[in-house]
């Protein structure tokens, strides 16, 4: 077996708030995760593996990745997980591309290598290892089209490049271009611009979309993808570019160049804005240039700034000291498990760890995982009623949180990190 590894380097392991608690291979960009990125470009027949530390050897996020253990045989692909490759359109031609080459970049970096010897995993173990370093065997030197995430907010930063690749390789897929997996929106919705507005059919697995009268689908901007088993709600307007993943509910309001995730139950005002998948933000509220990772639930009124009074860029908290971003719109960075209370306001650059439950009135710029409460300093959310808390949402969506997953989960809770 010679699978394909998603290694998460040394710089990816500082991409708090996610990367404490997930790899970042298992982090969407555009509409599509790193993990899925990388299956359609290589298209492995072995499976896909991670490495991310040995705090994520435990990761199970419904049995999506295996962590990498003890000899990686020769011949499998290791991949730098802050690449972000280009989503083909011609999966068929890009699987042959692949089997003839041993080594893929991105721009003028090296971003995967078919390794001529077995490497032992642990060599992967603390992120220093450099894909330069590794031997590749002989063969075709692949370029890939694509970009690199070399700081945490690019996830924000680069989303309407990645929206607007992304809807149009996926709409120019032959089995999607040739409509034989496409619907028209239904003439009872309103449809302005002259970009697509493709609805997904239904298949064995999901029922169809539904789009409910009085929906405004505005694709003069680009276009808008509504997946398999959506539900999108009267008076909801939907502003292209706009991807709506499957089975979730669009409950209203005003969305645009956002990337919705699977499962997920949204309203009011939405811009620029990354849903992860199984978040909800069920109410009224302003939630922009941000990233909501998985499991999250916004109480009702919950709103972001997004922008500065003073119009400058955004500084973010980061585990090397606070940065500026060099963004002038920069909103909040939902970490997985995050809860919000009514209410609650967040300032511009806002980041919140793990498990994070606040409510209150306005939060400081850091609030640290498994935080509690509604000022500062924080109580700490016990790791047994956090847990408790997770398989009681998670099971509202049938998903369980296995024994392995709360075991992964108590330990990001132990070793939660601190703002000071």
């Amino acid at each position: 077996m010679s699978p394909v590894v998603l290694y998460d380097d040394e710089r990816a392991r500082t991409f708090e708030p996610f990367a404490s608690a997930r790899p970042i291979s298992e982090m969407v960009a555009g509409i599509a995760s790193v993990r899925d990125r990388w299956k359609a470009v290589l298209q492995p027949s072995d499976g896909v593996q991670f490495y991310a530390g040995k705090g994520h050897f435990d990761f199970d996020d419904g049995g999506a990745l295996v962590c990498a253990d003890g000899l990686i045989p020769r011949g499998s692909v290791i991949v730098n997980s802050r690449a972000i490759p280009l989503l083909p359109n011609e999966l068929a031609k890009m699987s042959r591309r692949s089997a003839a080459c041993t080594m893929w970049r991105c721009g003028n970096r090296l971003a995967a290598v078919r390794v001529a010897d077995p490497i032992d995993a642990s060599a992967l173990l603390d992120g220093r290892l450099s894909l330069e370093d590794v031997r590749a065997g002989t063969g075709a030197i692949g370029d890939i089209k694509g970009w690199w995430i070399d700081e945490v907010w690019d996830f924000v930063r680069l989303l309407p490049e990645l929206l607007a690749s992304d809807l149009s390789q996926l709409l120019a897929r032959e089995e999607i271009a040739t409509s034989l997996d496409r619907l028209e929106p239904p003439t009872h919705s309103i449809v302005l611009g002259d970009h697509p507005v493709v609805v997904l059919e239904p298949d064995a697995t999901e029922a169809a979309a539904t789009i409910e009268p009085q929906v405004v689908l505005d694709a003069t901007n680009g276009p808008i993808v509504i997946a398999r088993g959506a539900h999108i709600h009267a008076f909801t307007r939907i502003n292209g570019p706009c991807y709506i993943g499957r089975k979730t509910n669009v409950m209203g309001g005003d969305i645009g160049s956002c990337s919705i995730g699977d499962v997920c139950k949204v309203r009011g005002e939405l811009s620029n804005t990354v849903f992860a998948g199984y978040a909800n933000k069920g109410h009224d509220g302003f939630v922009g240039h941000s990233y909501v990772g998985r499991w999250v639930n916004m109480g009702a009124g919950t709103i972001t700034s997004n922008l500065k009074n003073t119009y400058g860029t955004v500084s973010l908290w980061t585990p090397g000291g606070v940065r500026d971003t060099g963004m002038q719109f920069l909103g909040t960075l939902f970490g997985d498990h995050v809860k919000t209370g009514i209410g609650l306001r967040l300032t511009t650059g806002t980041v919140l760890g793990t498990g994070a439950n606040v409510y209150g009135n306005m939060p400081p710029k850091v609030v640290p995982p498994f935080s509690w409460g509604d000022s500062s300093p924080y109580e700490l959310y016990h790791a047994d009623k956090f847990l408790e808390t997770a398989a009681r949402m998670m099971s509202r969506r049938n998903v369980e949180l296995t024994v392995q997953a709360r075991r992964h989960l108590g330990g990001v809770h132990a070793r939660r990190w601190s703002a000071k």
